[in-house]
C-alpha cells in the first residue's frame, strides 16, 4: 500500500519535471514476493514477522532509490537477498534485552513541544465530525495509525499506535498512546472504535468523552496484547466507555 502510493507520488513528481534522473537499482531483482509465494518457510506463521520486516526493507530500498541513493539501495537489496536465501537468519542477532530496549526506544516518537496542543474546533465555517461507521469511503490503516486523537472538548489525548479488529463480540479497538501527541506510547488506552469520530480532513480523531473522563479510563495492562484474551478486563474497559457514553454508535 505504502509502496504503491509513494510510487504514484514519484510518478507525478517526475512528470512535473522537478526530479533528477534516477540512478539504477532494480528492486524487483530481489524477487521477494516470489519467494514468499514459493518458500514454505515464509508461509510458516512463526515467520510472519520476517515477511513483514522484509517488505519494510524493500520499501526502504525504494525510498533510497527515490532520493538518488542507488548504491545504498543496492546494498539493502543485497541484504534482502541474503534473508530470502536463508530465512533462519531472521532469528539471529543480539539477545541483550537492555540493548534491544535501547534500540527500540530510539525508534519511538518523543515528546514534541511543537505539537498542536490547542484544537481548532469552533473555528468559522467548521464542518461536523463524522462517525467512523458513517465514513464513505472507509479509512486506510495508514490514515489511522499515527493520527492524533483529541477529546470531545478538543484537548490532545495522544496518537493512534495500533488497531485491533475482528473480535468475536464486534468490539474493535484503537490503541491510543495517552499523555500527548508525539509520545513514546508505553502508556496507552484501549478505545472501542465506535467511540471515535474523525474530522472532514481525516487527520484528527475525536473521542466521545471529555479530557477529564479520559483520566478515568485504565491503561492498557500489557504491551503484548494478552488483554485480548482477558475477557474480564475487556468487559470492564468496555463498560467504562458504555457508562460514559450511554448510547454507543455501532
Amino acid at each position: 500500500m505504502f509502496f504503491t502510493r509513494f510510487a504514484m507520488s514519484l510518478a507525478l513528481f517526475g512528470a512535473l519535471g522537478f526530479g533528477p534522473a534516477m540512478a539504477y537499482c532494480n528492486i524487483s531483482d530481489a524477487k521477494l514476493e516470489e519467494a514468499i509465494l514459493k518458500k514454505p518457510e515464509f508461509r510458516d506463521p512463526a515467520n510472519r514477522h520476517l515477511v513483514r520486516d522484509l517488505r519494510t526493507l524493500r520499501d526502504a530500498a525504494f525510498l533510497l532509490w527515490s532520493y538518488g541513493l542507488a548504491d545504498d539501495c543496492e546494498r539493502l537489496i543485497g541484504n534482502i537477498r541474503q534473508l530470502i536465501a536463508a530465512p533462519a537468519m531472521g532469528q539471529l542477532g543480539s539477545t541483550d534485552e537492555d540493548e534491544a530496549d535501547q534500540q527500540i526506544a530510539a525508534g519511538e516518537p518523543q515528546n514534541h513541544s511543537g505539537g498542536q496542543t490547542r484544537g481548532n474546533r469552533g473555528a468559522a465555517n467548521e464542518q461536523p465530525l463524522i462517525d467512523i461507521n458513517e465514513l464513505g469511503p472507509g479509512l486506510l490503516v495508514d490514515e489511522i495509525v499515527g493520527a492524533e486523537v483529541r477529546s470531545s472538548d478538543d484537548k490532545i489525548v495522544g496518537e493512534v499506535r495500533n488497531v485491533v479488529i475482528g473480535t468475536k463480540d464486534r468490539w474493535d479497538y484503537a490503541i491510543i498512546a495517552s499523555g500527548g501527541f508525539f509520545i513514546a506510547g508505553k502508556d496507552s488506552i484501549v478505545v472501542p472504535l465506535r467511540y471515535l469520530q474523525v474530522n472532514q480532513q481525516r487527520n484528527s480523531f475525536f473521542l466521545r468523552i471529555s479530557s477529564a473522563q479520559v483520566k478515568t479510563v485504565p491503561l492498557m495492562p500489557d504491551q503484548n496484547y494478552l488483554w485480548l484474551k482477558d475477557e474480564d478486563w475487556r468487559a470492564t474497559n468496555d463498560a467504562i466507555f458504555r457508562s460514559l457514553v450511554p448510547d454507543p454508535i455501532r
